[in-house]
């Protein structure tokens, strides 16, 4: 059985995450262009993001819960593997087509619990319309899912990885070529969306065949340990469902805002860039790793791969968040501030942005924190503390909108974030060793955070510099470039010269990888 290089792991996800979020730019700034924040670009952000609130709720936020500590503990054991990922296979496409042809026929219904906003005008035809098209995409981007988790737990992480980055080229083709076929830009993306879905499938079952797990659909059998399966995810598809309480509660709260679902959707694009090349890396690597390790009741092993995790997250997420506090102006209105996105826009998206910014440290160390419960098949825990987390973003975002406008949605989050965190930690003190900070990472916390305060200031002083050339259309690309490049360079010599990372660690990781 193949060994799982911890490093190596984050760095191979991390990078493929990485060309996808840049892709993601590009897709995002094509809409922008094109669409701006009007009714087109509102309906199809909804239309998009119904799959995928059913797909974190079925495929990552629930049934890849459950389904990677089980299938990597039968690796270990040499248990039946194959064959619990088949039948796993078969339940889940079986109840992803009966929920999508349920779907096709609430749609409006769907829509507007998505966007109670879009009732008294236009948008919510044209959204129950794109809807219709872009939905099937669950039941391709789930089972996609599910062959990911099984490469993930062999300590195969490229495919998967890689698999959005097909996503992000089907839709700016799509864009691109609309024109040539007489489509709109609307109606290119949304149908851009199965095809896209289709890809992704056919990349991670060709990769998972590779590695001898050729799953092929068969009529769904209960098993008994599909019936295990089941228990350990009902609570944690509770929990995923109250994580898309949240995120629903921010969007109808800004479907109410005209733009709102536009700047709150660009803003995210932009916090996800850390986010997910920090916390999809640790998620996916880190899971399967303690659960593997704690099967073999490795304990030392276990609490390295834990603290070494938190080590990275914050090592990388910390100065990504300063960044994203400090600079969202700049950052806002050279990636997005042309043709229909206008000079409004980006104010009120650089101010989502930052408070998202306030949130990301939260965000990735949930990803650190919750492998912890996961690889113990313990959803139940994480379901309470999500049940707490869904009624503090409920309060503060309705609570606050009437007075603060749109940015309460992100407001909520950012504090619903840090709430789990502290919900998580609080859980974990009971787990043992495993769960235990160890002395490095005590060290290297206070290192990190001296070093992103330099950085900061290091940013401010040179957007300050550089606003001339950054509001020169000219000028502005390359003004950004070398703000950043100052960021990067003097948080890297600082973390250097106070060992908040060593050249050792670099080495390290290339020897690993």
């Amino acid at each position: 059985m193949k060994p799982i290089r911890l490093i190596f792991g984050f760095l191979t996800v991390g990078a493929w995450t990485l060309v996808s979020r840049v892709l993601g730019f590009a897709r995002d700034i094509l809409i922008a262009s094109r669409l701006g924040d009007g009714p087109v670009a509102e309906a199809f952000l909804v239309a998009f993001a119904l799959p995928n609130m059913f797909r974190r709720f079925f495929a990552e936020g629930a049934f890849n819960t459950a389904f990677v500590p089980m299938f990597s503990r039968k690796l270990e054991r040499n248990d039946g593997a194959e064959e619990f990922a088949r039948d796993a296979f078969s339940g889940l496409a079986g109840v992803l087509i009966v929920l999508t042809l349920l779907a096709q026929a609430i749609m409006p219904w769907l829509v507007l619990a998505m966007a109670a906003g879009f009732a008294d005008d236009g948008r919510l035809e044209l959204a129950t319309a794109f809807s219709r098209v872009c939905f099937p995409y669950i039941l391709l981007i789930s089972l996609a899912a599910l062959l990911s988790g099984v490469l993930n737990a062999t300590g195969r992480f490229a495919a998967a990885a890689a698999a959005p980055v097909a996503l992000n080229v089907v839709l700016i083709g799509a864009m691109l070529a609309a024109p040539s076929f007489g489509l709109s830009t609307g109606w290119a993306l949304t149908w851009a969306v199965p095809i896209g879905g289709i890809v992704q499938l056919a990349l991670v079952w060709r990769a998972a065949a590779k590695a001898g797990f050729r799953l092929v659909p068969r009529r769904p059998r209960l098993t008994p340990d599909l019936k295990r399966l089941a228990v350990i995810a009902l609570p944690a598809a509770l929990a995923g469902g109250s994580i898309q309480i949240n995120l629903l509660v921010g969007r109808q709260v800004a479907s109410f805002f005209d733009g709102a679902i536009v700047w709150l959707s660009l803003a995210d694009r932009l916090y996800q860039l850390p986010l997910g090349v920090v916390a999809i890396a640790i998620g996916v690597v880190l899971l399967p790793d303690l659960s593997r390790k704690l099967q073999a009741e490795d304990e030392a092993g276990s609490q390295n791969a834990f603290n070494r995790a938190a080590e990275f997250a914050l090592l990388l997420t910390v100065p990504a968040a300063a960044a994203l506090v400090v600079i969202p102006v700049p950052l806002v209105s050279v990636l997005y501030e042309r043709g229909a996105f206008d000079a409004e826009a980006t104010a009120a998206t650089a101010l989502a942005c930052a408070i998202y910014g306030l949130g990301l440290p939260a965000f990735v160390l949930q990803k650190v924190l919750q492998p912890l419960f996961f690889a113990r098949s313990d959803t139940q825990s994480p379901f309470r503390y999500a049940l707490w987390v869904m009624g503090v973003n409920t309060v503060v975002a309705v609570g606050l909108a009437p007075v603060i406008g749109f940015s309460a949605a992100a407001i909520a989050a950012s504090l619903s974030g840090w709430t789990m965190v502290w919900l998580l930690w609080r859980g974990s003190r009971n787990m043992g060793p495993a769960a235990q900070i160890d002395a490095r990472l005590r060290q290297r916390v206070p290192r990190i955070l001296l070093s992103t305060a330099v950085m900061s200031g290091v940013l401010w002083f040179t957007s300050q510099a550089l606003q001339p050339a950054l509001s020169d259309p000219g000028w502005r690309v390359l003004a950004l470039a070398g703000l950043v490049t100052a960021g990067l360079v003097s948080y890297g010599l600082c973390a250097l010269a106070v060992r908040a990372l060593t050249l050792s660690d670099l080495r390290m990781a290339v020897r690993r990888g």
